[in-house]
């Protein structure tokens, strides 16, 4: 596979719900070219796509591959990506390296929801779309009623090639001389026509369906032709945004002789070859053996082995030009989303957007001391799948994976143990509850030991009533009750006893101390006899001023079609929710704003998707604490002395 010029090189992600045949598609076009001589198959993972070996194992992608098909001496960079929505952040990565997308719909289940949620990534990036309708082969399908569900959901941008009158009108539609001439009756030259006709796709205003059976083979060659002569060549993508070291927004041509300038998109972890960053060449040209500079981590790197990836298979590629894709290897420093570039000339690309996680799930090592190596492993998946979260929780000290659903989280675990020999083990997800009190009270702490020798002696007289902060103390001692010296170990015994409150040893907040009385001894009285009284006084203060448990509510934007509102309304009240108002969509359906308890929103995700088909999503974050419901709060407290009792 030799480097080709930017004005030969096509780039296209293939897009849609899964098991629309993206990877049986490809299979086809490497067969009709030449490089495969039978068909692989996804079930029986043997596919160029699918070479990972979980992926074999499950039947499906689960991550982004790229295979190059070369025909009529044009070379077409094909990106693959996952159908399942909880890669999403695969597809996010995909269409930043591409100048157009093929959504592939399979003929005999016509539009599903992984073909709207691909039209909407396209639409979102800004990115040219194809409809290409597959399995044509299969019995009873009707493409032509195919194609009119599109026009009918999608609108009159799309249309097939050989409609001329749709397409005429389409291309009239992109400029205001055409469109003069269109409505003058005039025809348009054939120049006039295919630069209409490439302008219209460039900019998302006309979407061409083409249609094909990847199993038997049946219009895959034609389809490949159509994207040669309609795909935006790579040397024609508009000028990228990016910004320069002094943070100023400029834009980077898609130049062969401009100065070298990449976009990693991709970074895969090799069992061999260790780390793999996917590049996209931007401006200039790659060479192996070449210093190039990071401008994210602001370290240099040098280009060692470079190669073109066609699934697994890897074919040296010495000089690689602007608007190639390059697989580069052992990266030291680079992540996806970041840009290489030369020192004297630093540029940054705007990163891969990733969506924020939806689900956790708390996790722990199966086999006690394995925390390390079970953080090293996610931390080196983590390069692979950025749109993962891993984070601890430092009051329920619990570790979190948070990601798009249970497939993707299932699947990091299973990579962990697999690539790592790591095993981790769900466990139920704590809450951060806290504690407070409502009342006021008034008490003494007092600590007395006599053992032989000096004592302890400490006596502290404490008024505790509810605040603003999560903690404010002062003093009103007078005549010397106790010497001015002892009072800072006072406040930190109620400092440190706050750590664990009296109900179910959560955090307490909110509270007001102020230290107004108490008594000394000269000889046993020092600093730590302070310490424990204060931490008495606090036990006795909070059992006394009403304490009450607290909970994080949290704010949710919930997105939905208006076909599942009453049923996602009806959920939300019973997870003791509160819708707060909504507001209408321009693409249809509703904004919902609502609070609910983070008690009740741990399997959210799982629910809203089979709720809504998958069409739902939300983003959700902390908003306050709010006192907990007093039949739930004695069940939280029941649990916490039991779990007490048995640690005893």
């Amino acid at each position: 596979m030799k480097g080709y010029k930017s004005e030969n090189i096509r780039n296209v992600a293939l897009v849609g719900h899964g098991g629309c045949g993206k990877t049986t598609f490809l299979e086809a076009a490497l067969l009709a070219t030449g490089v495969i001589n039978r068909l692989g198959k996804v079930e029986d993972g043997n596919t160029v796509s699918d070479y990972d070996k979980m992926e074999i194992e499950k039947g499906y992608s689960i991550s982004t591959s790229l295979v190059p098909v070369e025909y009529n001496k044009v070379k077409i960079n094909f990106v693959d990506t996952p159908g399942f929505f909880d890669f999403v952040g695969e597809v996010n990565s995909a269409l930043r390296a591409v100048e157009a997308a093929a959504i592939i719909v399979d003929a005999s289940a016509g539009i599903q929801v992984g073909t709207e949620k691909a039209w909407n990534s396209c639409k979102q990036f800004g990115v040219p779309k194809f409809f290409l309708i597959n399995k044509t082969d299969k019995e009873n399908v009707d493409v032509d009623t195919t194609i009119e569900e599109l026009k009918d959901k999608f609108g009159t941008s799309v249309v097939t090639l050989d409609d001329k009158d749709a397409l005429t009108e389409a291309i009239a539609e992109t400029d205001e001389e055409l469109m003069e001439k269109f409505f003058s009756g005039e025809e348009f030259t054939d120049e006039e026509f295919n630069k209409g006709l490439s302008r219209g796709i460039g900019a998302g205003d006309i979407v061409p369906v083409l249609a094909c059976s990847a199993v038997t083979g049946e219009g895959v060659k034609e389809a490949l032709e159509q994207f040669i002569a309609l795909v935006p060549k790579a040397s024609d993508h508009e000028a990228y945004a990016a910004k320069n070291d002094a943070d100023e927004d400029i834009e980077v041509a898609v130049d062969p002789s401009g100065k070298p300038a990449a976009f990693v998109f991709k970074t895969i972890a090799d069992p061999f070859l260790g780390k793999i960053s996917l590049a996209k060449v931007i401006s200039g040209t790659l060479k192996a053996g070449q210093e190039i500079y990071n401008a994210r981590a602001e370290k240099a790197e040098k280009l060692g082995a470079m190669f073109f990836m066609r699934g697994k298979t890897q074919e040296e590629a010495p000089v690689v030009e602007a608007g190639d894709i390059v697989a580069i290897a052992k990266l030291q420093f680079t992540k996806t989303g970041d840009t290489l570039c030369e020192k004297a000339n630093i540029i940054k690309f705007e990163p891969v957007q990733f969506p924020s996680p939806s689900l956790y799930i708390a996790v722990e090592p199966a086999k006690k001391g394995d925390d390390e190596k079970v953080g090293t492993g996610l931390h080196k998946l983590m390069e692979e799948d950025p749109s993962f979260v891993l984070e601890r929780n430092v009051e329920t000290h619990q570790t979190l994976l948070g990601g798009q659903g249970e497939i993707q989280l299932n699947i990091i675990t299973a990579k962990l143990k697999d690539k790592f020999g790591v095993d981790v083990v769900s466990v139920p997800q704590k809450i951060a509850y806290r504690e407070t009190i409502k009342g006021t009270s008034d008490v003494q702490g007092k600590h007395k030991k006599q053992s032989g020798g000096a004592g302890q002696y400490g006596d502290v007289h404490i008024r505790f009533s509810p605040a603003q902060e999560d903690f404010e103390f002062s003093e009103e001692l007078f005549g010397g009750a106790i010497p001015k010296n002892y009072v800072p170990a006072v406040e930190k015994g109620l400092r440190e006893s706050m750590e664990k409150g009296p109900l179910a040893g959560c955090k307490v907040v909110n509270i007001k101390a102020v230290l107004y009385d108490g008594s000394y001894h000269d000889v046993d009285s020092n600093e730590m006899a302070f310490k424990i009284a204060a931490s008495l006084a606090f036990k006795k203060g909070i059992a006394e001023a009403k304490p009450c448990l607290l909970e994080p509510v949290m704010k949710l934007e919930i997105v939905v079609p208006d076909d599942y509102m009453g049923d996602v309304m009806g959920d939300m009240n019973k997870r003791r929710g509160k819708i707060l108002g909504m507001e209408p969509l321009a693409g249809g359906g509703q904004k919902l704003m609502a609070e609910a308890p983070q008690a009740e929103l741990f399997d959210y995700a799982i629910v809203l998707r089979s709720m809504t088909q998958a069409r739902g999503s939300f983003t959700m974050e902390f908003e306050r604490y709010e006192e907990v419901p007093a039949q739930i709060a004695q069940k939280i407290i029941a649990e916490h002395q039991a779990e007490q009792e048995a640690n005893k």
